[in-house]
């Protein structure tokens, strides 16, 4: 349904995507995570036709989005990170409006809004102005204008950001109420748990790259048989990383991901065997201990470690 092959985007000589390859199917939600800057809302604009690639194709329910776009963008609903909405027009009517710009008329378009109003909870604000709602009720909005036409693969930037826990909760089921039946959802998240909950497979995306790629199983085996330890305390910064790489000749696979003036988390085999080893070089090193907490991998551990700790922009 969705199909990205050998995808580049430059810049000159500035390449934002290079040579991205991946696929997503009929009733799926496909993950694609990265850092800020990492070139993932390039990639969105070429697979949504606001971007024309420099080189590589994509495709949608079977059209290629350059040589066929008006028939690839039919098949397609977005729901961007920035809220789409009309302000000044009702909520029913910026329903109507999305409708209409696909095609839709009469009594299919009415009964289509209808459907999608009660669908996303705001059938009693259908008169309402979107200035008076909520953030929740407009990201609520904004994902049922993306899906008003009935799209059969569906692009959703960050759709949950700044929501209540409420709203995120009728958000994922809205995402998987598609999933299921039948849209291939390509899904873009800065958080973790929330790829681990939608995701069937996903990409992670750094430096225009595909750095890992496949189901959430596969990817988070790639730690290998290693826990995530997370120390809460006290940790100088000047000899701390040392005195912990120190320890490598008895720890091999110890790394620390995230380092923190009061959290250190560190990925290594068998941690709770090592933790006096460990507490020994802290406290060596001028830190002191208040808490520790043991964890199986995650996605996030994952994550950290292949695209790195440092912030972007």
């Amino acid at each position: 349904m969705l199909q990205a092959e050998h995808l580049v985007k430059q810049y000159g000589d500035f390449t934002a995507v290079d040579d991205i390859t991946f696929k997503a199917g009929k009733g799926s939600v496909f993950g694609l995570l990265g850092p800020n800057g990492a070139g993932k809302s390039t990639t969105i604009s070429c697979i949504s036709g606001l971007l024309a690639p420099t080189s590589g194709r994509v495709s949608v329910a079977g059209h290629d989005m350059v040589r066929d776009g008006k028939a690839a963008r039919k098949s397609l609903g977005v729901v961007p990170q920035e809220l789409a909405l009309y302000d000044d027009l009702p909520a029913v009517e910026n329903l109507r409006y999305w409708g209409k710009a696909y095609g839709m008329r009469g009594q299919e378009l009415e009964s289509r809004v209808a459907d999608v109003l009660d669908y996303i909870g705001l059938a009693d604000r259908a008169k309402d102005l979107p200035k008076t709602f909520s953030g929740g009720m407009k990201r609520r909005l904004n994902f049922g204008c993306g899906i008003v036409h009935k799209p059969t693969v569906l692009l959703l930037d960050e759709p949950t950001v700044g929501v209540d826990p409420q709203s995120r909760a009728r958000l994922f089921d809205l995402v998987e109420a598609e999933r299921d039946a039948g849209a291939c959802v390509l899904y873009t998240t800065h958080y973790m748990e929330e790829a681990e909950r939608l995701c069937d497979s996903l990409a992670v995306i750094d430096h225009g790259k595909i750095i890992a790629q496949g189901t959430v199983a596969e990817l988070k085996a790639t730690l290998g048989a290693r826990d995530a330890l997370q120390l809460s305390g006290v940790f100088p910064e000047d000899g701390m990383r040392q005195a912990l790489e120190g320890l490598r000749d008895r720890v091999a696979d110890l790394e620390i991901i995230a380092e923190e003036q009061h959290v250190l988390t560190l990925a290594l085999t068998q941690a709770s065997q090592h933790l006096p080893d460990i507490f020994q070089a802290i406290t060596a090193a001028g830190g002191v201990v208040n808490e520790t907490s043991l964890r199986s991998p995650n996605l996030e551990t994952l994550f950290l470690l292949l695209t790195g700790k440092e912030l972007r922009q």
